[in-house]
């Protein structure tokens, strides 16, 4: 079914600001259960999408890698955390990176199964709940599998981080400041697609073989 454009911002729009919301919420109830209070105190440990909208990566760069047909790509204002607060800095960031991640896979799970129980309702409710059901899966598989890759900021490198002996940690951590740049770099050459699609799908298929 070919979507208009109005159609598409209509049907991915509340998929994406969900997903960015609850994951970036899940980091800051994860810091604070640990220890750190930096993200309540900012009042970031909300599902309120405006305290988690960047408008560049959360709205135009996502319409763009939509419209155009790639991986979606994007993020939001990171969530406030202060590692050195945690009670253990260096174990609890596993638990605290991971739980955006964790949060979307969930999520990717609920909207798979508005995507069995949309099928039979009437059709005029059906086809809108299935087509936005369907967008939030691949929303939310693609935000898991993207935030896993072990390269800093990303939950994935901050959890590569965690796990790895100190001296390999502390120099591995150093490439924070140019993640985002390679980031960038990887998905306008096209690796990042390359990278991303075939974990993308074996997960998109994992998550509808379990509903």
């Amino acid at each position: 079914m070919e979507l208009s454009l109005i159609q598409k911002i209509i049907i991915y729009t509340p998929p994406v600001l969900l997903a960015i919301t609850v994951h970036e919420a899940a980091h800051g109830y994860a810091a604070k259960h640990f220890g750190d209070l930096t993200a309540y105190h900012a009042g970031r440990i909300t599902l309120n999408p405006v305290k988690h909208i960047d408008p560049f990566g959360t709205i135009l760069l996502p319409a763009i890698t939509i419209l155009l047909g790639g991986i979606l790509f994007g993020w939001a204002k990171p969530v406030p955390v202060n590692f050195a607060r945690l009670r253990q800095p260096k174990k609890d960031m596993l638990w605290v990176a991971a739980a955006g991640p964790v949060s979307n896979f969930v999520m990717a799970l609920l909207w798979a199964l508005l995507m069995k129980f949309s099928v039979g309702m009437p059709p005029v409710f059906s086809t809108p709940l299935f087509l936005m059901a369907k967008a939030g899966v691949a929303v939310n598989v693609v935000l898991m599998v993207l935030n896993l890759l072990p390269l800093p900021p990303l939950d994935g490198g901050r959890i590569a981080v965690s796990l790895l002996p100190m001296h390999l940690a502390r120099s591995f951590a150093r490439v924070e400041r140019y993640g985002f740049l390679i980031l960038i770099a990887l998905l306008f050459t096209g690796i990042l697609g390359q990278v991303l699609g075939p974990m993308v799908s074996m997960v998109h298929q994992l998550i509808l073989s379990l509903i």
